[in-house]
């Protein structure tokens, strides 16, 4: 793969993480209700993380020739905290999804696999918790097929 389409495909990695930190941040300031201490600041710890991603990505492009984008996708939000946390494992899951093809494009150049491997560890630590997150939120489709259960 050339060294260009690898600094496009970071660039598209980039954007996404400008998205996060947008919508994570966005997510913060909206949240109410009795969960709101917790989510509130769930949801700026992981606005912090996309922006440390950015970072790291960014400095990796301009390393390797490019030049960073400033550009972001749309965001998702919501007052519903449910939708929230499903956007939140869709954004998760797109991020792994984006990582792991630049994995595969970036075979052969072990720096710059081990650099990606490490944020693909974050990223899936990411899909997990909002996953456990939903499970047994009211309103999941987890939830909804164990209430029609009995022991």
């Amino acid at each position: 793969m050339s060294k260009q389409a690898i600094i496009d495909h970071l660039n598209e990695i980039l954007k996404h993480e400008w998205t996060g930190v947008a919508q994570y941040s966005q997510a913060g300031f909206i949240c109410e209700g009795v969960w709101r201490e917790v989510y509130s600041e769930k949801f700026l710890g992981d606005a912090k993380e996309s922006f440390g991603h950015a970072q790291k990505v960014g400095s990796k492009i301009v390393a390797m020739g490019g030049v960073p984008v400033a550009t972001r996708n749309e965001i998702k939000q919501s007052r519903n905290l449910q939708e929230v946390l499903q956007f939140s494992l869709e954004f998760e899951a797109k991020a792994v999804e984006m990582y792991t093809k630049a994995l595969e494009m970036a075979e052969g150049d072990r720096p710059l696999v081990v650099f990606l491997e490490d944020i693909l560890i974050e990223e899936q630590e990411g899909v997990e918790e909002y996953t456990k997150l939903l499970r047994n939120s009211e309103g999941s489709a987890t939830s909804k097929k164990s209430q029609g259960k009995t022991a």
